[in-house]
């Protein structure tokens, strides 16, 4: 198979297990706003972002490592898995003294320790299931995430619908959910065959912490920028206005979710084809690709997000959440084009020029936030900031990685498709639920549609083609 072929064959299984998966819990967004209600919603979301974040910093990123090394054949499969898990055992013991610290943090108290379960859970099934899918077995990747999704939901059923147990119901939900992806992790991929606590390669130790500990201030940075805005509004409006700006969130992150999932198989690729002849090309036709998915995903879901998605999914309280949508699914598409660029940083080396630009943006998010929630603008003025400061990464970025590969962009057509979305996002934002909104925005979209159909037309070609060696479709990018 081509680079096209490899790509598109892992990115086909890895949506099998989890683009299905992931819509489940978007079925279930309703249960949850009905049984957690804004306030419980908001604390849920703040546990997970807290989390998210205290397992980069326990862990050292060492997650990241783990992928990039173990792409690499050459490397030890035993000596990658070990060293990450023990880098991680190694954290959590040292974060076990400190939970109590978590406590004094007003919006966690009283959470703390189910905090701690949710980072140890998270940071040992992390890295089983990356090193699973970097060594290659992206089918059982596939499924286990499938059956963690669904271990979840029952559980959630279970723990929500029946015991009623609230907040420590959902997280204990997704605790048990990765304690049981560890387990079947560990038997199918025979793990426990592969883990070694001691006598590991301390060459191959220190270059993949000094691959991942620079990637840990940078994942903070980002988190900054993805998630502190919710801290803030908790903290300025109340866990309930972050119930609504979370709820609110779901529905970007939609769009996300399919560039999430072809990003997994694209950085297996970019870590891979670093020294391929053409890779300069090949990056230019991904990022193409990657703009077209972007441009349609979010001008179709401003397209059904009033007469559809708000109606279906909007419990009481949850009604105005449709305002933050348009600022912040603009804000994803800047995300999905800053991942693709970290891509290149991390193919090269080049971490510490990941972590510049997103100082940069977390920078940009506080300022911004402090400023804006304080003003008429509220809440709204968090979804602005986010956009903002994923746009200030992205200019960085798009100047910055220049100097490491050259990649060809189309800006003129980059900016009328902003421009239309922006046109799509006015609409919903100005204008009464009816006709004239409906008639506007489905205009636009089919325009967005016409757009992008020449780019997608060349992905699809890339994609199927048979040819190998030099050619490899490399010259279908615009």
């Amino acid at each position: 198979m081509n680079k096209y072929q490899t790509l598109a064959n892992n990115t086909i299984i890895l949506a099998i297990g989890q683009f299905g998966s992931k819509m489940l819990v978007y079925v279930m967004l309703k249960f949850y706003t009905n049984m957690l209600g804004a306030d419980g919603f908001g604390d849920v979301n703040n546990i997970i972002n807290a989390s998210s974040l205290l397992i980069s910093v326990v862990t050292l990123s060492i997650n990241e490592g783990v992928l990039r090394y173990a792409l690499d054949k050459a490397n030890n499969g035993k000596h990658v898995l070990s060293i990450g898990i023990n880098t991680a055992i190694i954290g959590l013991v040292i974060f076990a003294a400190a939970v109590p610290l978590v406590g004094l943090i007003e919006m966690l108290s009283g959470y703390q320790w189910l905090i701690y379960m949710y980072v140890a859970t998270g940071s040992i099934k992390g890295i089983c299931a990356i090193y699973v899918r970097a060594r290659g077995h992206v089918k059982l990747f596939a499924v286990d995430g499938i059956l963690t999704t669904i271990a979840v939901i029952l559980l959630n059923l279970l723990l929500l619908g029946v015991f009623n147990l609230g907040v420590v119901g959902y997280v204990l939900s997704v605790s048990l959910g990765d304690l049981f992806s560890i387990v079947f992790l560990t038997f199918k991929a025979k793990l426990y065959k592969q883990y070694r606590p001691l006598g590991n390669d301390p060459v191959l130790a220190k270059a993949m912490l000094r691959y991942s500990i620079p990637l840990m201030p940078t994942t903070v940075m980002w988190w900054i920028i993805n998630v502190s805005d919710t801290f803030m509004v908790t903290a300025i409006h109340g866990s309930a206005a972050n119930g609504v700006y979370s709820f609110a969130f779901k529905f970007p992150n939609l769009a996300a979710i399919v560039v999430g999932i072809f990003s997994q198989a694209w950085h297996m690729s970019a870590i891979t084809e670093r020294n391929s002849r053409k890779i300069s090309q090949f990056y230019s036709n991904v990022f193409s690709m990657i703009q077209t998915v972007m441009y349609i995903a979010a001008s179709g879901i401003l397209l059904v997000l009033r007469p559809i998605i708000m109606p279906f999914f909007g419990s009481e309280g949850f009604e105005g959440a449709y305002m933050y949508v348009p600022f912040l699914i603009s804000a994803v598409i800047f995300q999905s084009f800053n991942n693709f660029l970290s891509s290149i940083y991390e193919a090269c080396n080049k971490t510490t020029h990941s972590f510049i630009s997103s100082v940069i943006g977390a920078t940009s998010n506080i300022a911004l936030n402090l400023i804006l929630l304080n003003s008429p603008m509220g809440v709204l003025g968090a979804a602005l900031a986010t956009l903002v400061s994923y746009a200030l990464v992205y200019i960085y970025r798009a100047i910055d990685t220049k100097k490491y590969l050259y990649m060809k962009v189309n800006y003129p057509k980059m900016f009328i498709n902003l421009l239309l979305i922006g046109i799509m996002s006015a609409a919903i934002m100005l204008l009464d639920s009816g006709v004239i909104l409906n008639v506007i925005n489905c205009v636009v979209f089919i325009v967005i549609c016409a757009i992008n159909f020449k780019s997608a037309a060349q992905a699809v070609k890339l994609f199927i083609s048979r040819r190998t060696g030099g050619s490899d479709g490399d010259s279908a990018s615009e």
